[in-house]
């Protein structure tokens, strides 16, 4: 009996059991729901992650907003306002120490680090198109900006303390850049730059050893020397530029130096990163302080849009009509069949915010759709992704003059080609990492002295305008390369027939 028990129960147990195939299948089905779950959760931690900074940047505005309009329901006095922006003040001051060593660091870096055998005719065609590219990107939003005017319809009462002082004539103005760009003092040029300010003949006449009571019956007013508070970014950076040539000539002598610059750069980097993670939280307060200032919120609200719309037709305009046409005239070959090959280092510009981050995808691009020799891609390309802001120029043009508008402050034609090549000269200096541009906002406001508390009303939709303009920077990068290998066909020919020797 305890046999037969034993076998029915062995076969009750065979029969219960399912074969092999139908176990997995059914442990598959079970656990296929929790897999799905768990990858769901995986890839939104992830793209957390990736984008942390900008999902706190855009809560923070939320944030800021919202506490702004909740505070205009107390009457909050102008001591009161001052303790609100409290934070918002701090990191203005962060962006502000960090503007110098960014600028030089990166720019000393980088010209140091190129060969100049290498260099030759090649780095002279891809600096003068990098200039040029610039330039007309900052031309175009200066142009968009004053012919648009986003900030003009502002009934806002605060004028910045530039506002008060007499306007500057056109030619004083120019004389004033080339003066800025060869600093006397470089430490001064720190934190002080030339302006011509005037003063009535017969004081200055008497100050200069000179009769002017024959000259006065026209002109009661002559330049004479001063300074404005500010850095004079055109100095140092024409300073930095010398300076790092120089480096690059020097060879194994100015190995230390060039290592030492090297290393700050890096550390400046790393610094950066580090601090615009602080960027939310000054960011909330800021907002906040600004709308409990405004007279009519709306029309504020109005006007930033505005101006993210005028940077939008900026950024359209210089990809999409600018960039194929120097390629089209320079190559005669088809921009938009060139720009087809480079759909993925553009979309990775704009989900990372960052040229130097895309830097391996855009050489894969280069070099392997379009077959693009990589003397001028590993010449072009790293330099670009430091040096070729042609989106930041743009964005920074028209955000310095949409400033200017709401704070009632006109600029004559002097001042804007000043600006023009300040913005060129700060977004040179840019670093490639998402939100640099923050940075180098703070340097072009005080450069045109403009007030810098006003930089909140831009980082409501720089947050998406800070990836377009990514995207913007690295199809200038490409496109460069393109149009510098045609030019260089003659200096490329004999090192590819020389390589192709050595290698047969």
């Amino acid at each position: 009996m305890l046999s037969s028990s034993d076998d029915l129960s062995v076969l009750d147990s065979v029969e219960v059991r399912e074969p092999q195939e139908n176990q997995t299948n059914n442990k598959c089905s079970r656990t296929s729901g929790h897999v799905s779950l768990s990858q769901d959760g995986s890839n939104v931690k992830a793209f957390l992650k990736r984008n942390a900074f900008v999902v706190l940047t855009m809560a923070a505005v939320a944030l800021g907003i919202g506490l702004g309009f909740a505070l205009r329901q107390i009457n909050m006095s102008a001591r009161d306002v001052k303790y609100l922006t409290y934070p918002g003040e701090l990191l203005i001051r962060i962006l502000q120490m960090l503007v110098l060593p960014l600028i030089i660091s990166s720019v000393i870096a980088v010209m140091s680090s190129v060969d100049r055998k290498a260099f030759g005719k090649i780095g002279l065609r891809v600096l003068g198109y990098y200039l040029v590219t610039t330039l007309i990107a900052a031309f175009t939003g200066i142009s968009l900006a004053i012919l648009i005017q986003p900030g003009k319809s502002s009934t806002a009462d605060s004028v910045s303390s530039s506002g008060n002082t007499e306007a500057v004539q056109t030619v004083d103005s120019f004389l004033d850049l080339i003066r800025n760009m060869i600093p006397s003092n470089l430490v001064e040029a720190c934190f002080r730059k030339y302006k011509t300010v005037y003063s009535r003949s017969d004081s200055a006449g008497k100050s200069l050893g000179v009769n002017t009571t024959e000259t006065s019956k026209d002109n009661d007013r002559v330049p004479v020397p001063g300074t404005a508070n500010g850095f004079n970014i055109l100095g140092l950076l024409c300073f930095s530029v010398a300076f790092g040539l120089v480096l690059s000539s020097m060879e194994s002598e100015g190995k230390p130096v060039r290592d030492f610059f090297d290393c700050l750069n890096k550390a400046i980097m790393r610094l950066v990163h580090i601090v615009l993670w602080y960027s939310p939280v000054g960011i909330i307060f800021l907002l906040a302080g600004q709308i409990v200032k405004m007279t009519d919120a709306g029309e504020i609200g109005s006007e930033v849009a505005m101006y993210g719309l005028t940077v939008f037709i900026g950024l359209l305009i210089h990809s999409l009509i600018t960039l194929p046409l120097i390629f089209f005239i320079v190559t005669r070959k088809n921009p938009f069949s060139f720009m087809g090959g480079l759909l993925q280092a553009l979309t990775t510009a704009f989900g990372t915010s960052s040229s130097s981050a895309t830097l391996p995808v855009t050489l894969h691009c280069m070099e392997q759709n379009h077959n693009m020799d990589k003397q001028v891609t590993r010449l072009m390309l790293p330099i670009g992704a430091t040096v070729n802001m042609d989106g930041a120029a743009l964005y920074e043009a028209v955000a310095a003059l949409f400033i200017a508008q709401v704070n009632n402050i006109d600029f004559n034609l002097g001042q804007i080609i000043a600006l023009s090549l300040i913005v060129t000269a700060a977004s040179t200096g840019a670093a490639g990492i998402p939100q640099a541009g923050m940075v180098s906002m703070v340097i072009v406001l005080e450069s045109a002295g403009l007030p810098t508390e006003d930089i909140s009303l831009l980082i409501m939709v720089d947050w998406i305008l800070d990836r377009v303009r990514t995207v913007i920077n690295v199809l200038g990068d490409c496109i460069g390369v393109g149009v510098v290998q045609h030019l260089s066909k003659c200096e490329l020919q004999p090192s590819s027939s020389a390589k192709k020797k050595t290698d047969g």
